[in-house]
């Protein structure tokens, strides 16, 4: 059974998305062994400035390389967009492949330190739309869901 790792700068505070999330990782449950990781945010005053947010960002990357494990996917903005099936046969590949392991890495609301985007053997962005930092992990949870119901020939991708 594969093993994802969920790696996230930061703790969702609305308890409508941990709900949310909590029910996509009970359905993932079934396809995968999932690992959700919060890390801690760096704090910045009220408004950072350039130099401070890239400071934090470094700091976070400290973190975030060490929970990094097996393939390792970056969501950023100026990553690959890809359809559901795409994502899927991703995951077939890389399990077919032998890859234990995939590590999905979202970043802080200021995104991530360049040197995990050039860690990250794929990046990939959800839209080129903006969405709340928290919900991203929503959206990729159920990404992630979706992505297992394809490669079982399930009909949720219907």
């Amino acid at each position: 059974m594969m093993q994802v790792r969920l790696v996230t700068v930061g703790k969702l505070k609305e308890q409508y998305l941990r709900e949310a999330c909590a029910e996509y990782a009970k359905r993932i449950g079934r396809f995968a062994k999932l690992q959700i990781l919060e890390l801690e945010e760096a704090r910045l005053p009220e408004n950072p400035g350039e130099k401070e947010i890239a400071q934090a960002l470094e700091a976070e990357a400290s973190a975030i390389e060490k929970a990094c494990a097996g393939y390792v996917i970056a969501l950023c903005i100026e990553g690959k967009q890809q359809k559901s099936e795409a994502f899927a046969g991703l995951l077939t590949r890389l399990g077919v492949q032998g890859q234990g392991t995939v590590t999905l890495v979202i970043g802080s609301s200021f995104g991530l330190a360049e040197r995990i985007k050039q860690r990250a053997d794929l990046r990939l962005s959800m839209s080129e739309m903006t969405f709340p930092h928290q919900l991203a992990r929503v959206m990729l949870l159920e990404q992630m869901y979706r992505a297992f119901q394809i490669q079982a020939g399930g009909k949720y991708h219907k």
